[in-house]
């Protein structure tokens, strides 16, 4: 909220009335001039009751000249404070808070990118403000002269007009000055409603849950799916494999299985997992580079082998099965 924007609608605001309503005031305060004049004129009475009257009066005249011009900056100030807030009533601002008598929190607020920008803009309407004025005036006294061979009345409406001239100028150069201050609260309101990269993260955390604990979920899922995969591999027919790299798990039931399926692969340390537990429950373990890159690269656990490979892989169960069938007859 720029409070330039409200004080230049509440300044626009005071001079259009005291404008509209200038033969009105002129009425009220010659009326009460003419009063005191005729009170002056009268026999003499107690002073305390002329005085009296003549507050009694005076107050009117003053209110009815004054209070139209205040009742406006009020309206005009609460108007442009809630078309900026959009309607907003808050109490933050007036509760107590002791950080606003603390020293520190003092110094640090007086010497914040916002207290300059304060400063430079202060500097700035008082700067034009002075240059309007004297303007206006060096050009009224220059003219000053031609007051001599002018009536009453036509020299009061000369300076009238060039008092309305001075005020409407100081209006325009603050209006520019207000929206200059309003599209740089804009942009500082903005800016510190964005979240740092901290808080971003932290955000993130609470939205998505701690990349480190989800990490952790990850490698503890991946633990117990290959502790499973392990587990299938004494009932695999085959192990076909690189020899140190790369090795695939296959089984095939003709009667139960259209194609082979894949029970468990791995490469590097669980390679050699595979390959150990496939020697200790007697599976046959084929030594095939090619043939082991590629069911490593193609085929996915528990799932058939792609149809690429089938002609590669049957020649394997083939040999195997012919030695399983020898090594039945020798028994």
């Amino acid at each position: 909220m720029s409070k330039d924007a409200v004080a230049v609608v509440s300044l626009l605001g005071t001079f259009l009335t005291l404008w509209l309503l200038t033969s009105f005031f002129a009425n009220e305060l010659g009326k009460f001039m003419m009063l005191c004049l005729e009170t002056v004129g009268d026999e003499p009475r107690e002073t305390g009751s002329v005085s009296a009257e003549l507050g009694v009066q005076g107050i009117a005249a003053i209110g009815k000249t004054v209070g139209p011009l205040v009742l406006a900056a009020i309206l005009c100030a609460v108007a442009a404070t809630f078309a900026q807030t959009k309607f907003l009533v808050s109490t933050e601002s007036i509760k107590p808070k002791f950080n606003r008598i603390s020293p520190l929190q003092g110094i640090k607020r007086l010497f914040s990118l916002k207290s300059v920008v304060e400063t430079l803009k202060n500097m700035i309407k008082i700067v034009i403000l002075l240059a309007i004025v004297f303007l206006s005036i060096r050009d009224m006294f220059l003219e000053s002269s031609n007051y001599l061979y002018t009536d009453l009345t036509a020299s009061v409406a000369h300076l009238v007009e060039v008092a309305w001239g001075m005020v409407m100028r100081i209006c325009i150069a603050f209006v520019v000055v207000a929206a200059m201050d309003f599209f740089y609260q804009w942009w500082d309101y903005e800016r510190q409603m964005k979240m740092t990269k901290q808080e971003v993260k932290e955000e993130y955390k609470q939205m998505e849950g701690d990349p480190q604990v989800k990490g952790k979920i990850k490698q503890i899922q991946r633990q117990r799916a290959q502790q499973r995969m392990m587990q299938q591999v004494p009932g695999a027919d085959v192990v076909i494999r690189n020899p140190t790299h790369f090795a695939v798990a296959l089984r095939y039931k003709p009667e139960e299985d259209f194609a082979p399926i894949v029970l468990a692969k791995g490469q590097d340390n669980v390679a050699m997992k595979i390959v150990e537990i496939a020697e200790e429950h007697k599976v046959a373990v084929i030594e095939n580079v090619p043939l082991a890159r590629a069911l490593y690269a193609e085929a996915e656990v528990n799932q058939f082998i792609p149809p690429s490979l089938y002609e590669a892989v049957a020649e394997v169960l083939v040999y195997i099965f012919k030695l399983n069938d020898r090594k039945q007859i020798v028994k």
